[in-house]
């Protein structure tokens, strides 16, 4: 194969190394977006902010992942699944990894840069923590996970800050579901990692957590995030700022996204990751669409 030939190859196992199935994690960082129909009703443009904002950290995302599959390389070689991803089975060059990270990486902090001062420092937050967690934090049980998860808040910020909103503006039951329900996704995916041969020798931290306890720790996170949701669909700000209690018509299908969730844990098959799973899962996706569509018709619909 001549370098002409090879170039195609190598920006393909790039791609897959950056993980596009995991992209969608970054609509939380649309979110915001969604929910400010004051800011969206003065100026419609700030949607392109928000989408700028989710590629921005598609890119920074991309990059830890490349970082990630270098440092695991190792580790990864030992699990059923993750021995093929393109650093570890040495299809992809670990220098040409790291040269494509780096431009990624570049790319990410320069759409930040443009985005605004509170974005860009949420952003480089984000990275740092990325970093930390795939240097050694990653090691320690229960931090991990909620490490995960500030990343998702953070997320959340970063979407709330590209669009001009201020610090007293976002709503503080809209970061605490966040927190829960990414901390929820986490503890699912540490809990089917748990029943994956090699498991421990392919993520050491396992042997630090006991099934007893992901497991009820899965059933609080779960009735929390629901809990919570349902204060934030009915507290008086809300209600106030939509001119609505319509947005509790959507509970349910976060009791349903989290049952669905909680049965993919146990179903999704040796070496599988349950959050892989769910954006392959028909149900799944089918109920988060039915969310998003009842959400915008809670918000956006005229009201009786």
């Amino acid at each position: 194969m001549n370098a002409r030939q090879r170039l195609p190859t190598a920006a393909g196992l790039f791609l897959r190394t950056t993980r596009p199935s995991q992209w969608v994690k970054n609509l939380f960082v649309v979110a915001p977006v969604l929910f400010a129909k004051t800011h969206t009703a003065q100026d419609p443009w700030i949607v392109l902010r928000a989408l700028l904002a989710a590629l921005v950290f598609i890119l920074l995302s991309g990059a830890v992942y490349v970082l990630n599959d270098v440092l695991d390389a190792p580790r990864d070689r030992l699990h059923p699944m993750k021995r093929l991803r393109p650093i570890a089975s040495g299809a992809l060059p670990v220098r040409t990894a790291a040269a494509g990270g780096g431009l990624i990486l570049g790319g990410g902090l320069g759409g930040g840069w443009f985005l605004g001062l509170g974005f860009l420092a949420t952003a480089t937050l984000y990275l740092a923590i990325n970093v930390a967690y795939s240097k050694g934090l990653k090691e320690v049980a229960y931090l991990d996970v909620a490490l995960i998860a500030t990343g998702f808040v953070l997320r959340i910020l970063a979407g709330c800050f590209a669009i001009g909103l201020a610090v007293s503006e976002v709503s503080v039951f809209l970061v605490a579901c966040t927190f829960l329900v990414a901390l929820f996704l986490a503890l699912g995916k540490r809990r089917a990692e748990m029943d994956t041969q090699n498991g421990p020798d392919a993520r050491a931290v396992l042997d630090r957590y006991r099934r007893g306890h992901l497991d009820l720790a899965l059933w609080v996170v779960g009735a929390l995030t629901v809990g919570a949701y349902a204060f934030y669909t009915f507290s008086p700000r809300t209600v106030a700022y939509f001119g609505t209690y319509r947005l509790a018509w959507t509970i349910p299908f976060v009791v349903l996204g989290i049952a669905r969730f909680l049965w993919l844990t146990r179903n999704v098959g040796e070496g599988r990751s349950p959050t892989e799973a769910m954006v392959r899962d028909g149900w799944f996706l089918l109920n988060i669409a039915s969310w998003a569509a009842v959400v915008t018709w809670a918000i956006y619909g005229r009201h009786a």
